[in-house]
């Protein structure tokens, strides 16, 4: 799912950047934006594991259902989205045998 739009023969993302398929980039590009969907994903799956953990204590110990645990689970599209990048950065990558 990718929010990006064609603007005068440019890809821009929804925060006005100007993007770049994998296959557009150069290779120090290309292993850059690898570790960078790396922390990225890794980042998001703690904040989201922290986040549900908190709320399902928050939970119990409060005997309410928490709002913090299902803001937990608008984690997941982030990180399926930087996964589907990450695999195409990876396909790219084996392709020019990096």
């Amino acid at each position: 799912m990718d929010q990006s739009i064609s603007y005068k023969d440019k890809e821009i993302n929804y925060m006005g950047l100007q993007v770049k398929k994998p296959h557009e980039m150069s290779d120090e590009e290309l292993l850059k934006n690898e570790k960078y969907l790396k922390l990225a994903i890794t980042m998001s799956v703690i904040a989201a594991l922290l986040m549900l953990a908190t709320g399902i204590y928050l939970t119990l110990s409060k005997g309410k259902f928490n709002a913090i645990a299902a803001a937990s689970v608008a984690m997941v599209p982030l990180v399926l989205i930087n996964a589907m990048n990450l695999k195409a950065v990876r396909t790219e990558k084996k392709g020019r045998s990096l």
